[in-house]
């Protein structure tokens, strides 16, 4: 890969597994998952829609704005608001193992027919079913100390299956657009829908100066220049290539729960971790070179933090 491949590379890497660690700080000081979510998109979506704006490449939304509106509610208005009240119950470094679930989940729906392309059979099927143990392994033996564990680590398995299903209508219906469009768009979208939780919920109290920088971070650079980044890794590197971000982000966030947070992950947690990342990379087609890969099958977009 050429040197700005790479920078663009560990630029994504980096900004998609640190999410996790601002999230838990955000909802640890007060910050409630609807604003949490709400302040993020608001934030990512005008820096996008801005550059977008700037590039001159929002006339082709228009007619579109139906499938957009369906891909923002699956992939932001759901999942986000989600993985901060998950978080509210278990450690950061759990979090972002179980969103590594998302290729397995694409993997399970293409069995059932929603996406013949991603159909997995042989070594794929091996590594849905290898990965599948490596989640009920996580959640079984780290996330069954109370009932609220459980839900929280529910609630963000649920968005992991929203994770693999956003990038499907992305793939189907939105993939002609420019990135900067398209999320723009559907983080506009995404604040519309979450204004009213953000109402509903605002912090208890003034937020501290920690929670303020978390939620800066998270909308500035793990939403907006996170898919600037990410657009420019596929344009440099391809779609293949970037797709093995997806095993990165969660070392990264396991990293810094464990050095920033001082969490201890559980035996669970790295049983989990191992089989869930090789799973995924087995379900993905991991063993064929990007160069190699049939056409019909472009990896999906891994998914955000």
């Amino acid at each position: 890969m050429s040197p700005r491949a790479w920078i663009a590379f560990f630029a994504v890497s980096t900004l998609w597994g640190i999410p996790y660690l601002f999230i838990k700080i955000a909802v640890d000081d007060g910050i409630s998952p609807g604003f949490l979510a709400w302040v993020r998109v608001v934030l990512g979506g005008a820096v996008l829609l801005g550059l977008a704006w700037v590039a001159g490449v929002l006339a082709p939304l228009r007619g579109r704005w139906g499938w957009l509106s369906g891909f923002a509610v699956i992939e932001i208005v759901v999942p986000f608001p989600l993985i901060a009240a998950g978080e509210q119950h278990v450690d950061s470094s759990l979090a972002a193992i179980i969103v590594a679930a998302a290729p397995l989940f694409v993997a399970l729906l293409a069995l059932a027919g929603f996406d013949d392309t991603e159909r997995v059979s042989g070594s794929r099927l091996g590594g849905l079913l290898l990965g599948l143990v490596g989640v009920i392994a996580l959640v079984g033996i780290d996330a069954t100390g109370s009932t609220d564990e459980l839900l929280g680590a529910a609630a963000i398995l649920l968005s992991a299956f929203c994770y693999a299903v956003g990038p499907m209508i992305l793939k189907r219906k939105l993939a002609d657009l420019d990135p900067r469009a398209s999320m723009g768009a559907a983080l506009a979208i995404a604040a519309l829908v979450l204004t009213p939780a953000a109402v509903l919920a605002p912090p208890r109290g003034t937020p501290s100066a920690e929670a303020v920088v978390s939620l800066v971070v998270l909308g500035i650079f793990c939403t907006a220049a996170a898919f600037a980044f990410y657009g420019a890794l596929v344009a440099e590197a391809g779609a293949g290539r970037a797709l093995v971000i997806t095993y990165i982000a969660p070392v990264v966030a396991v990293a810094l729960g464990v050095v920033v947070l001082g969490e201890r992950p559980g035996p669970g947690a790295a049983a989990g971790l191992l089989l869930i990342l090789a799973g995924s990379w087995l379900a993905t087609g991991g063993r064929l070179p990007p160069g190699r890969r049939r056409r019909s099958q472009t990896p999906l977009p891994p998914a955000p933090g």
